[in-house]
């Protein structure tokens, strides 16, 4: 069964702005949330995470652009991205932080260029 669906992404220029969505099932819906991403020739990264109580933590890459938030009631999690680079390409996924045993979603496409 589906647990997480990512949405959002697409092509964006440089300086631009993109919020991604991420609807978890209520089974697997955490108290820690991340939107980690990989592109081609990287690690996959976390780049945000959030607790129940809304604590965050971003990778140093993305501090001070990137915005993450949930909403509980709804079991979703968010990703405001602003002031977008082209370094910012890759496949954006949700999941509980660590993943462990957790399902990747699809992902969703983040395109920064010019």
């Amino acid at each position: 069964q589906v647990q997480l669906v990512e949405s959002g992404g697409g092509l964006v220029q440089p300086g631009g702005s993109l919020r991604l969505s991420c609807a978890a099932s209520g089974s697997i819906f955490s108290i820690y949330m991340g939107w980690y991403r990989q592109a081609p020739g990287k690690q996959r990264e976390l780049a945000a995470q959030i607790t129940n109580g809304g604590a965050t933590y971003y990778a140093d890459s993305v501090k001070g652009r990137f915005s993450i938030s949930r909403d509980n009631a709804k079991n979703m999690v968010y990703l405001q991205m602003n002031s977008l680079k082209p370094e910012d390409t890759a496949v954006y996924y949700c999941n509980t932080v660590p993943a462990g045993r957790s399902m990747w979603g699809q992902g969703t496409q983040v395109t920064v260029s010019s």
